[in-house]
């Protein structure tokens, strides 16, 4: 578009034969490029303005360059040559994905989905707009390699409009010793803000949550956007469940996807491997070692579930971030909300009710996802020994939860 208004007099001459240039004309269109405001989201996170508005279009004309610049519009002379339009075209296609979010989470989560190809239309919001406007170009870019998914991003919720789902990745960055549960409070200032918003823009939306304390931040959009339970998803431990498998896979030796097992209860911690019902083929880990996973286990099994708790701890400090697997965890979620799978995954839903626990709030358990977000709850024969486990991780989530105001 700026070259296409620079260089009018040399490209277009056919299109502008007697038309005069005015101040008053050159005033609006200046007005008309100019940066846009900032955003809720500048004043949330504490962006900047900048001289290039990001939006969906890209960036805008330079005021130097608009003061050169030719006082109106371009002529879209070769496209009305070219084409011959029938229909408006649909603006929001059935399987649009906003992430709210550019970080490296947010980046990775892009990449999973269009890489698979589990949507053809992606947008991404954040509050930076030169971060923002890089990673939209990147993409775009690179779609021509994807076949082509549409692919917009802007500061603006409105770009998030009419999305089938939604997907929160958007928050504090979690610092060196500091714990998911330690984020809480900045991250639930942040989504008070930002949930309303996307929910107006996209009133029949799934919601994700990425973000952590990822249960507590489920229960707060759930609360704040006063959707039906079913419809917020917290990613909760399904990462943590596919670093299990890959592990148990990794000491017996054999594909991880041939592992069934879960984790349950908090995304941290206090997080419960549910060592009873681990299986190969239908053969029962347990039947062949009663006490795997408890302290007596003279194998050490407990080890793994350990390993699980400090992984991402470890990727962070080895290469300073988490996003390759949290990407595909939250595109494995999506895809199942789109596709309509009833796949079972462990997300963080609402456990009230659930093994004696009272208290209202979100934990992650092995549920159905299709297009109505969470729509069973698998009721798991666990031993008593893990659903004590299970009431505990309530209680230190629960403990943290009842002191935040929403």
């Amino acid at each position: 578009m700026v070259l296409s208004l620079v260089l009018w007099t040399r490209r277009w001459p056919h299109c502008i034969k007697g038309m005069k240039v005015s101040s008053k004309k050159i005033c609006q269109i200046a007005r008309q490029f100019s940066t846009h405001p900032p955003s809720i989201l500048t004043d949330i996170f504490g962006g900047h303005r900048s001289n290039c508005a990001s939006t969906r279009i890209g960036k805008t004309l330079p005021r130097s360059d608009l003061q050169r610049a030719v006082s109106f519009a371009p002529q879209p002379c070769l496209r009305e040559e070219l084409l011959c339009k029938v229909a408006e075209p649909v603006r929001d296609g059935m399987n649009k994905v906003t992430v709210v979010g550019s970080g490296m989470v947010g980046v990775g989560i892009v990449n999973a989905l269009l890489f698979q190809k589990i949507t053809s239309h992606v947008a991404i919001v954040d509050a930076f707009p030169k971060k923002l406007e890089g990673e939209g170009m990147d993409f775009g870019h690179g779609s021509v390699f994807m076949d082509a998914p549409r692919i917009e991003y802007g500061t603006d919720f409105c770009v998030s409009s009419n999305s089938k789902v939604v997907i929160l990745a958007a928050g504090a960055r979690q610092k060196k010793g500091e714990t998911r549960l330690d984020l809480v409070q900045r991250n639930a200032d942040i989504f008070k803000n930002i949930i309303p918003p996307l929910a107006e823009y996209s009133p029949n939306a799934v919601f994700i949550i990425v973000a952590n304390p990822v249960d507590i931040l489920a229960w707060i959009t759930w609360k704040v956007s006063g959707f039906p339970v079913n419809r917020i998803i917290g990613s909760g431990t399904h990462l943590d469940t596919a670093r299990f498998r890959y592990l148990i896979g990794e000491r017996i030796g054999v594909s991880c996807k041939s592992v069934e097992g879960y984790i349950i209860g908090e995304h941290g911690d206090s997080q419960v491997p549910l060592w009873s019902g681990v299986n190969i083929a239908g053969i029962q880990f347990r039947d062949i070692l009663p006490n795997i996973g408890l302290e007596t286990d003279e194998e050490n099994w407990n080890e793994i579930a350990k390993e699980v708790v400090r992984a991402g701890p470890t990727v962070r400090c080895l290469k300073g971030y988490t996003n390759i697997a949290v990407g595909l965890s939250v595109a494995d979620i999506t895809e199942a909300v789109l596709r309509n799978c009833q796949c079972i995954k462990t997300v963080s839903t609402l456990i009230q009710g659930h093994y004696d626990i009272c208290h209202e709030m979100f934990l992650s358990l092995p549920c159905t996802v299709g297009e109505n977000g969470v729509t069973q709850v698998v009721r798991m024969r666990m031993t008593e020994y893990e659903k004590k486990l299970l009431q505990n991780s309530a209680e230190i989530v629960y403990g943290i939860q009842k002191d935040i105001n929403i």
